[in-house]
């Protein structure tokens, strides 16, 4: 017998949900239950149910960085030094996860082994960051950095269908 993936077991209800709770993670319950026509103690039953099984693996706010005087955005890729690569990837994540101007750390399978990217004041910041603190560290044999002019974050699941 095949065994179903989660993805399968999701019905139109539970991606509605979902849906509603990635465009808007302070919805109330009552709002939720009224968005999808179902009664409340219902829709928190399922939401748990969402985040026990791991679908929903949290609520975060959205930071508009320019309003704290965070206005330039950059992906940094990084290629590390050949050799001791377990060590050399660990040591590099835990690194870069450290500083606050730090958004998020991808690693990465490809040209790049780690995609950082980062939040700075302005180019002169954007560059000390990188020399000091990306270059500069021991285990790193490159960067190549990319200013985000603009970026869209999708909060629709349409594509999980």
């Amino acid at each position: 017998m095949e065994r179903k993936t989660l993805r399968q077991d999701l019905d139109d209800v539970d991606r509605r949900l979902i849906a509603a709770l990635a465009a808007d993670g302070r919805i109330t319950n009552a709002e939720l239950a009224a968005r999808v026509g179902l009664a409340p103690s219902t829709v928190h039953g399922r939401v748990q149910s969402l985040i026990q099984s791991g679908v929903i693996s949290g609520f975060t706010a959205t930071v508009n960085k320019a309003k704290l005087g965070f206005g330039l955005q950059a992906l940094v890729g990084v290629t590390l030094a050949p050799g001791a690569r377990q060590a050399s990837i660990t040591d590099f994540a835990d690194h870069a996860r450290a500083f606050p101007e730090v958004v998020q750390v991808f690693f990465l399978g490809g040209v790049d082994d780690f995609m950082v990217h980062v939040a700075v004041a302005d180019s002169s910041a954007l560059r000390t960051f990188v020399v000091e603190h990306i270059s500069g560290h021991p285990r790193v044999a490159s960067t190549r950095t990319n200013i985000i002019f603009d970026y869209h974050r999708s909060a629709s699941v349409e594509s999980f269908r």
